[in-house]
């Protein structure tokens, strides 16, 4: 039976993709840094906040993503703990959030990171019941490795972890297997201005930018991708695979490079 392994659009066997909270005003430095070398990102914002403290006007965050190939996702109308709320106002908080974005942005939302990495099961019941498709936490698994619970996603690390520039070093290695790999970054743009380290994002980016071999993507990019492998039919031996959804799919199948339109089937 010949074995199929995932590949991400142009064939590519890496992926990166990054997620940033709150919306302040530092994200446009952030943006245009990404922006300089092809880099996706996923912006978490909570619209009841707009405008407070250090985060953007609604105003500003219009102008900077209405038009941005990059994804905006829920982060609570308020920044509160989820986990300590009764599941009513969590579910008020996170719906109401979505549905100011996304008139807002004139698009459909369904991603989401949790303020203060607050999860528990009863949030991912609530955000599942808000047709959120993910939710990231503040997780670091130095790892590369492709999500599987997408409700609790836990990213590679975040920017400020001592070992980024090995991880880098290892994502970018001969990689010795066939499976897919994934570099997932997360944090704050403001902690770049506190901390006065602008030049970590740019050394990143100035590394991981620009390269043919990596797919860069959003988060609901990602998920969208991935999970339509889930959907794939395949005949009882395995030679016929038929690709039941919208989503043109690349993989390697008994040592083959294939690719497979929406509403094709292809025999091995």
């Amino acid at each position: 039976m010949p074995r199929l392994f995932r590949r991400y659009p142009g064939f590519r066997q890496r992926a990166l993709t990054l997620s940033y909270d709150d919306g302040t005003v530092h994200d446009v430095r952030l943006v245009e840094i990404l922006k300089k070398h092809g880099i996706k990102a996923t912006f978490n914002l909570n619209s009841g906040l707009f405008g407070s403290g250090r985060r953007l006007p609604e105003s500003e965050v219009l102008s900077l993503f209405r038009d941005s190939e990059m994804e905006i996702a829920v982060h609570g109308l308020e920044h509160p703990h989820w986990n300590r709320l009764p599941s009513a106002m969590a579910a008020y908080d996170i719906l109401t959030d979505r549905v100011n974005l996304e008139r807002a942005f004139g698009r459909i939302i369904r991603g989401s990171a949790y303020p203060f990495g607050a999860v528990s099961d009863t949030v991912v019941s609530v955000l599942s019941n808000a047709g959120l498709v993910y939710c990231r936490t503040p997780g670091q698994s130095e790892r590369f490795d492709i999500p599987t619970d997408w409700m609790r996603l836990c990213p590679t690390c975040h920017h400020g972890n001592d070992r980024l520039p090995e991880l880098c070093e290892r994502f970018l290695a001969p990689i010795p297997h066939k499976h897919p790999t994934l570099f997932f970054l997360w944090g704050h743009s403001y902690e770049f201005e506190d901390g006065n380290n602008w030049h970590i994002i740019e050394d990143f980016a100035e590394k991981m930018g620009g390269r043919d071999e990596i797919w860069y993507a959003t988060n609901i990019e990602l998920y969208e991708y991935l999970e339509a492998f889930s959907r794939l039919v395949f005949s009882a031996d395995g030679r016929y695979v038929y690709n039941p959804t919208t989503t043109e799919l690349y993989f390697e199948l008994g040592g083959k490079n294939c690719r497979l339109r929406p509403g094709e089937t292809l025999y091995s």
